[in-house]
């Protein structure tokens, strides 16, 4: 019987037809579930984790974190995971992905992991900048950015940052033995420019004086950032103890300026930001009170404000004493703009085009946070083509992606005359992804405009104002300390020669 014969019997062809049927049916299921696994491929995960921990151990060292993660770059990929514990954090170390993740993805990783640090150090998740993602984030850095950081409020405020800098100008020296010289350790003559105008602003008086509580105050404004960069180990139950008195010294500290500024309201006094808090809070929301949402949201600002900014003004100083044509070069240019009669002041900024790229030059280097702070996926999402669960946190290295070669040519170099040619055309805004020291994507940094602003006018005035030599003679030893923030290890201990008059500190 021919084949023709066989199909025309009824129970054969219909038999023939559902063989044909399964057999469609098995391929497009096997297709899908291809397509399915393709869609769902994980990335590179780096070698080396251990039982329970993962790869913790190896983020705990001595070297910080973003050169051991960089390293690990260097041979998994630029888009990898690692674990700890049972969490798994997706790392980033290039410019193209990081695009992917703060624009296409950026509402996906919008969100904040629950870290023990965040919620000891950050009031229970009440500091902004730990806060999940939502309304009451948004309104929280709405307030912040509205009251001080608009290009509008800076300007109003450059008179308190230029104050600050001639105060510090004035003591550097004139209250030397030597009146012609003073040794200065930099990182606390920036870190005291930097706290007395954020204390200002925020609480309407200076921090000043070295009395035993200021002292205390200082340090546990320190240790908020050393602490904080624990938060990969505090999981484990360590260094809880520690976090805890810190975040109570400072909460003891912050609630005594709220408590005062209750008491002296409607004096006639400017108000300041805590004023203006107390006016427009006034109730709770995420289960904290108004006193938490006050003191959380005025304590933000003057952490993101001071630590970020001192450690930017050392690496780009101790920078340019490693590279003395570039420091030359920055003093020919403020003695041709300004003269030798005066002060620079916020207005001088858009001439001074080498100091510009001098600062974004420091920037690239030493990004204020080297490791972006922690950001966590609400969905499902795709990175790379590779696919990213909902839960896992994301960590964009963004040190390691702003020394990329591909990107900048000699990369370890400082080089600031890239960003008047090649580069000429990148900016701080997050929108190239070559320079992101701030960030990107709606949890950029909303305090941009204001560090950029107070380190251009004080470094201005530093490297105008005074003939700078390191104190021992050496060149600067460039060791990083490990932290959220990008810090120098040892202290800048320079010898500053007055170049102007003191007329002109007047």
């Amino acid at each position: 019987m021919d084949f023709e014969n066989l199909l025309s019997q009824p129970a054969i062809f219909t038999m023939a037809l559902l063989f044909f049927s399964l057999f469609a049916l098995s391929f497009q299921s096997r297709s899908r579930h291809i397509h399915k696994a393709r869609a769902r491929k994980a990335p590179p995960k780096a070698g080396g984790a251990r039982p329970l921990i993962g790869h913790l151990h190896l983020l705990g060292g001595p070297q910080p974190p973003h050169i051991t993660l960089g390293n690990m770059a260097d041979k998994y990929g630029p888009i990898f995971t690692i674990s700890i514990g049972r969490k798994n954090l997706l790392v980033v170390s290039n410019s193209e992905i990081a695009k992917e993740c703060f624009t296409v993805n950026d509402k996906a990783f919008a969100g904040r992991p629950k870290m023990i640090a965040f919620e000891i150090l950050g009031y229970d998740y009440a500091i902004f900048s730990f806060k999940s993602y939502g309304p009451s984030w948004r309104n929280l850095r709405k307030t912040a950015i509205l009251e001080v950081l608009t290009g509008h409020k800076i300007h109003m405020n450059s008179h308190v940052m230029l104050s600050e800098v001639k105060t510090a100008m004035n003591d550097s020296y004139n209250n030397s033995n030597n009146k012609s010289m003073a040794v200065t350790e930099m990182d606390k003559w920036f870190g005291e420019i930097t706290l007395n105008v954020m204390f200002r602003l925020v609480m309407g008086k200076r921090f000043t004086g070295y009395s035993e509580e200021n002292e205390r105050i200082r340090k546990a404004l320190r240790d908020f950032f050393d602490l904080g960069a624990s938060f990969v180990m505090v999981g484990f139950g360590w260094g809880r103890e520690g976090m805890k008195k810190t975040a109570k010294e400072l909460d003891e500290f912050v609630q005594n300026c709220l408590e005062e500024h209750r008491l002296s309201r409607n004096h006639g006094a400017e108000p300041d930001y805590m004023d203006k808090l107390i006016s427009s809070i006034d109730q709770g929301f995420d289960g904290q009170d108004v006193d938490t949402l006050i003191k959380a949201t005025c304590l933000t600002l003057i952490l993101a404000g001071t630590d970020t900014t001192t450690g930017t003004l050392s690496w780009a100083l101790a920078l340019l004493l490693n590279n003395r044509q570039v420091l030359n070069k920055a003093v020919h240019e403020l003695d041709t703009h300004i003269g030798a009669n005066r002060m620079v002041i916020e207005t001088d900024l858009d001439n001074l085009v080498y100091l510009q790229a001098i600062v974004k030059e420091t920037f690239r280097l030493y990004p204020p946070v080297v490791l972006n702070l922690p950001h966590e996926s609400m969905d499902d999402c795709v990175v790379g083509g590779y696919h990213i669960p909902a839960g896992t946190q994301l960590w964009t290295n963004i040190s390691k992606m702003q020394r990329d070669p591909a990107l900048y040519p000699d990369p370890l170099e400082f080089r600031p005359e890239r960003f008047l040619t090649t580069h000429k055309d990148i900016e701080l805004t997050g929108q190239h992804f070559e320079l992101i020291p701030f960030g990107a994507g709606r949890r950029m940094c909303p305090g941009m405009s204001f560090g950029l602003q107070m380190v251009q006018l004080t470094l201005a005035n530093v490297l105008h104002g005074f003939d700078i030599v390191t104190a021992d003679g050496k060149p600067v030893d460039m060791v990083e300390r490990v932290g959220i923030t990008s810090v120098r290890a040892n202290p800048l201990k320079v010898i500053l020669t007055p170049r102007l008059s003191t007329q002109a500190y007047v």
